[in-house]
């Protein structure tokens, strides 16, 4: 069964989870992950607009980690949801079906999502749909207010005892260095997991005598602030990007299909920007965006030269639990 409480307040909801035996019946039903509330009896919870908190627990204080109802201090994941809250809650999904593959139960999560975050999140990100602009101009765009309440829930969650943090969602890692700055416990970086997962797979170049090549697909705001490229090139990787025809004539009009509920538009699209990486030699293709993965059916062809991060981050966080020794 799957222990949740889900508290609602005026800007945002804190999910504590915990699943005690594998179900295959609440993996199948994505419902299911929209929980079955839990009136917060014994647990009191305000938040301001600036995402910080306030917090009283009857007899204790949650901040510390004492008392928490469904988690036992120092052994929860601390998630920060992001733009999406349906990816969010398939990072979840993966997180539980992964961890309880060999039977045991799911390691416990608190979850922070917040609508006013994955609003702002979403305006960054549309704010630089069609342009090209460099890492460095996009920080000059005044992100600080996204910066400031990223971390006001990284601090929360490590404040409550969560023993690493993740944050499922790519824009969000354009602010990693800022967010991460100062916790006291591991924050997981998406790409990083990524690019070492692809070192230890020992691949081999599609040409004898080149460099493996892995091709990145995404948002202009997670191409522009070099979230992949960098992580990438330190494992020994040739990054394959989208050059600008391909960004102007298919991945950005498939996005506009997509906003139009042009599915079938914007998946033909998606597959043409797709084989223009793979022609130049790529060995697999990182879609590092939500929307595009969900664009392709799960039995298309192109999807087997694909790399969900989402798999790669839930992974990671599961074998970091287990190795340091909190999963227990």
């Amino acid at each position: 069964m799957l222990d949740v409480m889900s508290l609602s307040y005026p800007f945002q909801t804190l999910l504590l989870g915990c699943v005690t035996t594998p179900s295959r019946r609440y993996l199948s039903k994505t419902r299911w992950y929209q929980v079955q509330a839990t009136p917060p009896s014994s647990l009191i919870l305000n938040a301001d607009e600036s995402g910080k908190f306030s917090e009283k627990l009857h007899g204790s204080n949650l901040a510390s980690g004492r008392g928490a109802p469904f988690v036992t201090q120092g052994s929860a994941v601390g998630i920060i949801g992001g733009v999406s809250m349906d990816a969010t809650l398939k990072f979840l999904r993966k997180l539980v079906e992964f961890s309880s593959e060999d039977g045991a139960n799911s390691i416990p999560f608190v979850l922070c999502s917040d609508p006013l975050l994955s609003k702002e999140l979403l305006s960054y990100e549309r704010s630089i749909f069609a342009s090209s602009t460099s890492k460095a101009e996009n920080l000059k765009q005044d992100s600080s207010p996204i910066v400031q309440t990223l971390r006001n829930k990284r601090v929360f969650l490590e404040n409550f005892g969560t023993s690493c943090t993740v944050m499922p969602c790519n824009v969000s890692h354009s602010w990693y260095e800022q967010v991460s700055e100062g916790c006291s416990v591991p924050v997981l970086h998406m790409a990083e997991c990524v690019a070492k997962e692809l070192k230890e797979a020992k691949l081999k170049p599609l040409e004898a005598g080149s460099p493996l090549r892995i091709g990145v697909l995404a948002t202009n705001a997670t191409l522009a602030a070099g979230v992949y490229k960098e992580k990438l090139q330190n494992e020994g990787f040739d990054v394959v990007l989208p050059d600008r025809a391909t960004m102007e004539h298919t991945v950005i009009p498939a996005m506009e299909a997509l906003n139009r509920k042009d599915m079938e538009g914007a998946c033909n699209l998606l597959r043409i920007a797709l084989q223009v990486l793979l022609v130049r030699a790529a060995n697999s293709v990182i879609l590092a965006s939500d929307d595009m993965r969900d664009l392709l059916p799960p039995d298309d062809p192109l999807l087997k030269k694909c790399i969900d991060p989402m798999d790669a981050l839930a992974r990671s966080t599961i074998k970091w639990v287990k190795s340091s020794g909190h999963n227990t």
